[in-house]
Formats: C-alpha cells, structure tokens, sequence
C-alpha cells in the first residue's frame, strides 16, 4: 500500500494541488493590486533625504538594533554572590604547637633556604572568608617585624599559615 496508489487518489491529488495554486495566484494578485492601489504613487519615489541631518553610517544605524544590557553588572553580582568561600580555620593549641615547632625547624636551617609547603588563608577581597592556598618553595627569609614568611615569590602572614611541612 505504502507508495503505490490508485489512479483516483492520483487524481484527488493532482485537484487538491491545481486547487491550492489558483487559491495562492489569486491572493497573490489580489494583494499586489491591493498595494499598487494603496501605495502606487509612493512606490516608485526616491527615498527622502534630509536637509539638515547628515545621513547616518552604516556602524550607528546598526547600533541601533544592539541587545541592550538594562541591567549593566547584574550578571557578575550574581556570580560573585554565588561564589564560594572558606571560613578561616582557627587552630587550636595542639594545632598551633605543631604548627610552632616546624616553623622552628625551617628558622633553625635557613641559611639552607628549606623547601617548603605552607597551607595558608587567603581572604576575599570582595566578600567574607577568602580560600586556602597550598604553595611549594624555597624560604628565602623570614620579616620578624612583620612576622612575614617569605618564599620565591610568595610573602605569607604567619597569622594566615594553617599548615607547615619541610620537605
């Protein structure tokens, strides 16, 4: 049954589609002597041109027609609002002790400049808590004053180090 049909279904067919094409030719020209009656006059004119505006580039007219962002920022508050942060860890005194005596051990040998790794708290700049930061290298020296450790590249607060390990 699938492709062959009958010489009748042909038939309907064919009508349905010559019917169809009359009704489409039809409105067709229905709609340009519509228009031709209504606009016949103005068809054919110039466009009009300004005497007192320049005509605009091509770059603004399609400014025009940019997406525009009413909400400037929205978008980045949203995902700085989202973003996670860590609360700082306050160690306790087991912690700090631990803490107290590898810091003792990388002091007590740095004229060797020690390789270390520190785990330390770094706050948000933008917002509550901040987020851990584990970094490697070699102690170049240590601020007393300041009480900052200061790796290659990398000066920590002691009062941010959570984690200490001479390698």
């Amino acid at each position: 049954m699938g492709d062959v049909m009958s010489g009748e279904e042909v038939s309907m067919k064919e009508k349905d589609e010559l019917w169809q094409n009359d009704i489409n030719e039809e409105l067709a020209a229905s709609l340009i002597g519509t228009v031709q009656e209504n606009y016949g006059d103005m068809i054919d004119m110039p466009r009009p041109v300004s005497k007192k505006h320049p005509p605009m580039s091509p770059e603004d007219r399609a400014a025009q027609f940019s997406p525009f962002a009413a909400l400037t920022g929205h978008e980045a508050a949203i995902r700085e609002t989202a973003r996670w942060t860590d609360r700082r860890i306050e160690l306790d005194e087991d912690s700090r002790e631990i803490l107290d005596r590898a810091f003792q051990e990388v002091l007590d040998h740095m004229d060797e400049h020690p390789l270390v790794t520190v785990t330390y708290f770094q706050p948000d700049t933008k917002k509550e808590g901040g987020t851990y930061i584990t970094v490697q290298g070699h102690v170049r020296k240590f601020k007393a004053f300041e009480q900052i450790l200061v790796l290659e590249e990398t000066e920590i607060g002691m009062q941010d180090i959570v984690a200490l390990v001479k390698c």
